[in-house]
């Protein structure tokens, strides 16, 4: 082959190389920016679950989790106020409220409309601490880990503003609460992601004659086995958990390619069953409703809150 003919084909092939790095960015691109479009695609999931005692009327339940909210998301605040048009029975906020150091002030105003309902609440890493830049395929590897002297966020203010609205704090406590003539034992931990889990046990009166009558609820932010382990054998009727973002860049048709724990993948969002140890509890995880200000992006995964309405038997 002459030289000539050489230098052609060099320059074909280059060409070809081109054209396909330049499709490449381009689908990149485009995937970018329907993902930002997808993060602010805010709905609420809506389940049924009958886990009341006989003869009660339904309850509702709204599940917050992974708000990650940062100044001058105004889309978000506005759906955030939105919710309380639902008027639940009670609120439950399963941690990782904050993505900015300076986001206590404009979530709490955000939250004000719901603060008016009975709420629970628990912390996740980012109520801790400010998350920090980092590259999204590191996910793949494992569970995220917190980088040595990370920025604190002053989870102190956020939970003393909960607190005084009336929400109850559930890190690693329990509580009972008497909501619509009917009693709640509830039971929460700190976040497992950081290994801060340190188990309360159940409120005093719940293993009696008239435990039944009660409904046990744990409250969670990040859903790995082992915490779900423990809640299901000592008797949850619900367990409730956040922090996976339901995977928050999925594949259509498939789903979750990760879920930042332990936890399988298909188990990344939605309401299932758990079993340990010939116990059963239903687990409703939240698909969250932000992200990590560092990876502002959603695809095939929108934000969601969930309202559970719990009911009696038929």
């Amino acid at each position: 082959m002459s030289i000539d003919s050489l230098a052609s084909r060099a320059r074909s092939i280059g060409r070809g190389f081109a054209v396909t790095a330049g499709a490449g960015a381009a689908a990149g691109v485009a995937a970018f920016g329907y993902g930002l479009w997808e993060k602010n695609q805010f709905v609420l999931r809506e389940e049924t679950l009958a886990i009341l005692p006989p003869g009660r009327e339904p309850f509702r339940i709204l599940h917050l989790s992974d708000i990650h909210f940062v100044p001058g998301q105004r889309k978000k605040a506005e759906w955030l106020g939105s919710l309380a048009d639902l008027r639940p029975d009670l609120v439950v906020n399963t941690g990782d409220n904050l993505s900015h150091v300076k986001a206590v002030d404009p979530l709490l105003e955000a939250l004000k409309p719901l603060l008016q309902f009975p709420g629970v609440f628990v912390p996740g890493s980012n109520d801790y601490f400010a998350p920090s830049p980092k590259n999204p395929a590191s996910y793949l590897l494992g569970p995220s880990k917190v980088k040595p002297k990370p920025v604190a966020l002053d989870w102190p203010r956020l939970r003393s503003g909960f607190g005084m609205s009336g929400w109850v704090d559930l890190t690693n406590r329990n509580q009972s609460l008497v909501l619509n003539g009917m009693r709640f034992d509830f039971s929460g931990v700190d976040d497992p992601h950081l290994k801060r889990e340190r188990y309360a046990g159940w409120p005093r009166g719940t293993v009696s004659q008239n435990a039944k009558d009660h409904v046990k609820v744990a409250v969670i932010h990040a859903p790995y086995q082992r915490v779900l382990d423990h809640f299901t054998e000592s008797g949850a009727d619900l367990l409730l958990a956040g922090h996976t973002h339901g995977g928050q860049l999925c594949i259509p048709g498939y789903g979750a390619i990760i879920s930042n724990c332990d936890l399988p993948t298909w188990r990344a969002k939605g309401l299932n069953d758990w079993s340990s140890n010939g116990s059963t509890t239903p687990v409703n995880v939240s698909g969250g409703i932000g992200t990590s200000r560092f990876a502002p992006v959603r695809i095939a995964c929108k934000p969601e809150a969930v309202l559970l309405t719990l009911t009696s038997p038929n």
